[in-house]
């Protein structure tokens, strides 16, 4: 779909519940379309897992970045949502590091980086990814390549997933050329807030603090919300899909020279990022804004995985306890986007288009993409079968004739 309107039959109202990245996306695309569009949206303000905290120090939701080798990214670019924005330098890189055996490194592991270089092979999906990689780099290459996808899946055991959809974001996240990861200046914040302004230009309706308990019957439907909500909202217990678990710690701290710029913890598939680097704005000056995350293993508690990530910040960040002068956990459970076990992939996730005039979009459902461009994605197939019900095109009776 593109920026320009089309003219619709009149009556062409869809109802979105949900004012997420996913509700927002397909809210915009629907009123390109022509259609009169309402969200609802249950809390204060928009955003969802996209919203940012406030200031001094700006964080988001989790260890969040776009990738700007993918249409999600495009269409937002070309609607001038995501302006300004940077991405890395060398000079960024060059403050990186590896924990891999226990000890950091400027560099990956000979392992790693020789796995990576087998980017022509093709993982089965019926298999589990640590016995196909197992086979074909080794039992150390295998567990490098798990550790560096830790901050993707949000797993703690990615071995046990599919290879097929492990090996696509290992090749998606190292792709040989200039590193696509993007920073919007501001925060997801401001990338919501451009979102909800343009939505409103359009003439979308965005309802605030409006929990919706039932669905409308007089317009088509776009639900935007975790397939838990979903789930409830549509009564269908299907709804459901393996995800992720992790704890979350955001820091803000004096500044301090020695201080890196990112970990990838190889050996248990943690990560931290100091996101006020490429984006100063994210904290007061003199200050620094990083995030870090680490999978929960089964059985163990938030403060055991708490502690474990602070090992993390022990390497990157040496004494930020004395510095920090803000804090914040958070555990991530089900809300990490869809993981696809051995003989599923993403067509197998619980359906967009539910029938009868609903359609479900978010992270979770069968879309392809990597983490938050599975809810864009989704939101734009969605938009365009609903405004193809409403223009008169496939449009389903029982719902939109009552």
């Amino acid at each position: 779909m593109t920026p320009e309107t089309r003219d619709i039959s009149d009556g062409s109202d869809i109802t979105i519940v949900g004012g997420g990245l996913a509700g927002l996306t397909a809210a915009i695309a629907c009123a390109e379309g022509g259609a009169r569009v309402t969200l609802h949206e249950a809390h204060r303000e928009p955003g969802g897992r996209a919203r940012s905290t406030t200031a001094p120090y700006v964080a988001n939701d989790g260890t969040h970045v776009f990738y700007s080798d993918g249409e999600p990214w495009r269409w937002l670019a070309a609607r001038g949502l995501v302006r300004p924005h940077t991405g890395l330098t060398p000079g960024m890189l060059a403050r990186g590091r590896f924990r891999h055996g226990g000890r950091l490194s400027g560099m990956p592991p000979r392992s790693l980086l020789k796995a990576l270089t087998r980017r022509r092979l093709r993982a089965p999906v019926d298999e589990t990814f640590g016995t196909w990689a197992t086979r074909h780099f080794g039992e150390e290459g295998m567990r490098a390549v798990t550790g560096l996808v830790g901050v993707i899946t949000y797993d703690a055991a990615p071995g046990r997933l599919s290879a097929a959809f492990v090996w696509e974001r290992v090749l998606r996240a190292t792709a040989p050329k200039y590193p696509a990861p993007r920073y919007v200046i501001g925060g997801w914040g401001r990338v919501i807030d451009r979102m909800a302004a343009h939505a409103r230009r359009l003439g979308v309706r965005i309802e605030t603090g409006s929990r919706v308990d039932r669905l409308p019957e007089d317009t088509p439907v776009i639900v935007a919300t975790s397939l838990d909500a979903a789930r409830t909202l549509l009564g269908d217990e299907s709804l459901r899909w393996e995800s992720g678990k992790a704890v979350l710690l955001d820091l803000g701290l004096r500044e301090s020279p020695g201080d890196l710029f990112l970990v990838s913890d190889l050996d248990e598939g943690g990560f931290m990022e100091r996101y006020s680097l490429p984006d100063p704005s994210l904290a007061p000056d003199g200050h620094s804004l990083c995030q870090l995350q680490m999978p929960v293993r089964p059985g163990e508690t938030k403060a055991e995985a708490i502690s474990r990530v602070e090992r993390v910040a022990d390497l990157g960040l040496p004494g930020w306890r004395e510095r920090t002068t803000w804090r914040r956990e958070a555990t991530c459970n089900g809300r990490t986007g869809a993981l696809d076990l051995p003989g599923t992939t993403w067509r197998d996730r619980p359906a967009i288009d539910r029938g009868d005039g609903v359609w479900l979009i978010g992270d979770a459902v069968a879309a392809p993409g990597l983490l938050s461009e599975v809810s864009s994605h989704s939101a734009l197939i969605a938009a365009e079968a609903a405004l193809r019900a409403v223009s008169g095109a496939g449009r389903p009776a029982s719902r939109l004739t009552a």
